[in-house]
């Protein structure tokens, strides 16, 4: 089979497309054949070893796919071959097959749905459905913000506080993309500049403010870097700040901030809750399934790129330029 591997540190531009031993399910394992692998930030963390987990080389990037089951390995119940599904993988997805365990990695999914917004489904909404139920506890009512709302985690993280019956403000780096989020269900849109110095994140702060009607109760941060001081400052009291990841860089925050407003600041670490916790995964797992066939989420794929020009897809989401998610589709 074909992966796109990563055999050296370094940028999406040192993945190289190579024949590699097809996968063999051992136990408890099962063989998927790919056709579609969604593109996620902690690709590019991955490949340059800044990431969490750092894979042995070569590895193909890729931790969520979906596709057809091709095998299945001794003591898996309740897959067989043929079956549509949907896996976290970690690494691994960017090739045409690929072997996962199937317990609390492996889901059926309907077949009504796209193999694209499958591979789409369970990094970005685990990650936010886990952050705005267990993490910050969103209650009907609450205002909302999002920061890169129209990224892959925003924009489920817009969907899903408008399904829990939150008022949700989106805020992204162009006007384009805030259109975007308000397609998704957000209330407001505000459109926040590309760079901040003292004085634009005071302005900025009043901005998410007024957005807020004074206040907002739950930020949800994808963004980090400088946007992340002005977000705690437009918290309400008892506000909660959920920290989800740094493609502007590891902010600097002023902890007087979190004692004089009485908030909280909470870190949302997805793959160790699902690890830690897999059967409250596993429940929230079906209740996004429920939203979906709820019509109250829909993974929204923007742009489809070869096994090939998989290092394109993640320079992309690298360089801050997608809306809605990036898939590899294998045909």
């Amino acid at each position: 089979m074909k992966a796109l591997l990563s055999k050296a540190t370094g940028g999406p531009e040192t993945l190289v497309l190579e024949d590699v031993p097809d996968p063999t399910a051992g136990k408890g394992e099962i063989v998927i054949s790919v056709k579609a692998a969604a593109v996620n930030f902690p690709d590019s963390l991955m490949i340059q070893d800044l990431y969490q987990f750092k894979p042995e080389r070569p590895f193909a990037p890729g931790g969520e796919i979906a596709g057809v089951i091709k095998s299945v390995g001794e003591g898996v119940s309740g897959f067989k071959a043929g079956d549509r599904v949907l896996a976290s993988c970690g690494w691994g997805g960017f090739a045409e097959e690929v072997k996962v365990q199937a317990a609390g990695r492996t889901y059926k999914i309907p077949d009504a749905m796209p193999f694209d917004e499958a591979a789409s489904l369970l990094m970005t909404y685990g990650t936010s459905h886990h952050a705005l139920k267990d993490r910050a506890q969103l209650k009907a009512g609450e205002t909302l913000l999002v920061l890169g709302a129209a990224g892959g985690v925003g924009v489920s993280a817009v969907e899903l506080g408008k399904a829990m019956g939150a008022t949700v403000i989106a805020a992204a780096s162009s006007q384009e993309k805030v259109d975007f989020a308000k397609a998704a269900g957000a209330d407001v849109g505000l459109v926040y500049p590309r760079a901040l110095d003292r004085a634009a994140q005071k302005e900025l702060s009043e901005s998410f403010k007024q957005a807020g009607g004074g206040g907002v109760d739950v930020v949800y941060d994808s963004v980090g870097g400088d946007y992340a001081e002005p977000a705690i400052r437009a918290l309400n009291w008892e506000g909660r700040f959920l920290v989800i990841g740094f493609p502007a860089g590891i902010p600097k925050v002023p902890l007087n901030l979190a004692l004089l407003k009485g908030c909280q600041i909470v870190g949302v670490f997805w793959g160790a809750f699902v690890a830690r916790h897999p059967d409250r995964n596993a429940a929230n797992i079906q209740e996004l399934f429920d939203y979906y066939a709820a019509g109250k989420i829909k993974p929204r794929v923007s742009k489809h790129y070869p096994l090939e020009r998989g290092g394109d897809a993640i320079r992309e989401l690298m360089d801050r330029k997608a809306t809605g998610k990036i898939v590899v589709s294998m045909g």
